[in-house]
């Protein structure tokens, strides 16, 4: 199914675009798609194709031999670990990408390439620094969703995703799309800086939000079923996706406070659940009182590995941050009765105020010892690059040269 034929889209001149396409296996479908590329865009149009590959079959080898029938440079940019799945390897394509423009497609030909020169050229019409390919304006259609399943995933997706983040999304209709073009310059800084974290399959999303394109334009589009192979949408990606929007939201120190303290509330149920069986159990108040505040910190430490501290695990040991972690919280317990005997004392508030003041003031300074003692990542050395990968500037390539390159994970 190949889909409407393009509208023209205005008389702005195109610059040079970058398709950068992420495949994992994929290589039933290169051939067909790099037909399709060299049929819909036109030659005034400076093309290049960089294909960053995840696979385990035989993509990047269909790849070089299907180059070699093409006016433009194809390049295969094969990654040993697939970090950040789909949204790490559109990072290393954008780190790449040589022209003015990019163009983030998929390999399965549900993203048809016949609107590639109409992204380009909205984009320079409108002077937008992200043209999204929206499949819910007019004209738009979202009919390759296999089945009515992924149909209101997708769209309950869609909500979650715009009533999280309503400002950062409020001129992107589809922020579940694939299929979009961007600026270079836009992302450039953020790609250098390895401010990029993506998780799984939704990059546009981290785009939006973490990059924030000042202006945003949109051309409607139909989902095309996949031309051949298997989905790779599974209910491991979708989790992936609610911890990258957990991610997304938590990134300000306040938003990270705000969660810090709902996980800690949900802490005293495992602590009054313990304090209850210890105390029945026969064993004296005080003793189970410590006891069960184990129970609460271990909790609270697992919860706060996997929502709010998740990429910042690799900075230390496990057993490094959960002995940190476990310092700081029983200190709590040490650190609040000289606080509240300050507060009365010196402040002449009554228990009730001073003993709230003193929670508040203990929760503050948790919060801050734990980003700080526990997740703070650890300072580079002077003289080493950031991120690890190698970003020289590729030297331009003759029309249908393929080039394998392979780069740590």
């Amino acid at each position: 199914m190949t889909g409407e034929r393009p509208h023209p889209a205005g008389p702005a001149e195109p610059a040079a675009v970058t398709l950068v396409v992420p495949t994992f296996n994929e290589s039933a479908n290169v051939r067909e798609l790099l037909r399709r590329i060299a049929e819909s865009v036109p030659a005034r149009l400076p093309c290049e194709v960089l294909f960053v590959d995840d696979s385990t079959d035989d993509t990047p080898a269909v790849i070089a031999d299907a180059a070699r029938d093409c006016p433009f440079p194809v390049t295969a940019l094969h990654r040993e670990s697939p970090d950040g799945g789909l949204g790490g390897a559109v990072v290393a394509g954008l780190a790449a990408a040589t022209a003015d423009w990019v163009v983030v497609m998929d390999g399965d030909l549900q993203h048809p390439p016949h609107l590639v020169p109409e992204l380009v050229a909205t984009g320079e019409r409108t002077g937008a620094e992200l043209v999204v390919a929206s499949r819910y304006l007019p004209g738009g259609s979202r009919a390759g969703l296999a089945g009515g399943y992924r149909v209101a995933v997708s769209r309950a997706a869609t909500w979650l995703a715009k009533g999280l983040f309503p400002r950062a999304l409020k001129s992107v209709s589809d922020p579940m799309s694939g299929f979009f073009a961007i600026r270079r310059s836009a992302v450039a800084d953020a790609v250098t800086g390895d401010e990029l974290k993506p998780l799984g399959y939704k990059i546009l999303l981290e785009l939006a939000v973490r990059c924030r394109p000042e202006t945003v334009a949109e051309a409607p589009f139909v989902f095309q079923d996949r031309y051949a192979g298997e989905s790779k949408s599974t209910a491991r990606e979708g989790m992936r996706f609610l911890r990258h929007l957990v991610e997304l939201r938590t990134a300000a120190p306040l938003a990270r406070m705000v969660v810090f303290g709902l996980i800690g509330l949900t802490g005293f149920v495992p602590n009054l659940a313990a304090l209850w069986a210890l105390t029945a159990a026969g064993l004296h108040y005080l003793p189970a009182e410590v006891a069960a505040n184990q129970f609460g910190v271990a909790w609270n430490f697992l919860l706060i590995e996997v929502l709010l501290f998740r990429d910042r695990r690799r900075h230390r040991h496990f057993a490094d941050r959960a002995g940190r972690f476990a310092l700081l919280a029983n200190a709590d317990l040490v650190v609040r009765i000289p606080l509240i005997a300050l507060f009365v004392g010196q402040l002449h508030l009554t228990v009730l105020p001073a003993t709230a003041l003193a929670l508040l003031t203990t929760f503050v300074l948790r919060f801050a010892g734990t980003e700080a003692l526990v997740y703070l990542p650890r300072r580079e050395r002077r003289g080493r690059p950031r991120g690890g990968a190698d970003r020289t500037a590729r030297r331009p390539r003759t029309a249908g040269e393929a080039r394998t390159e392979r780069t740590p994970g």
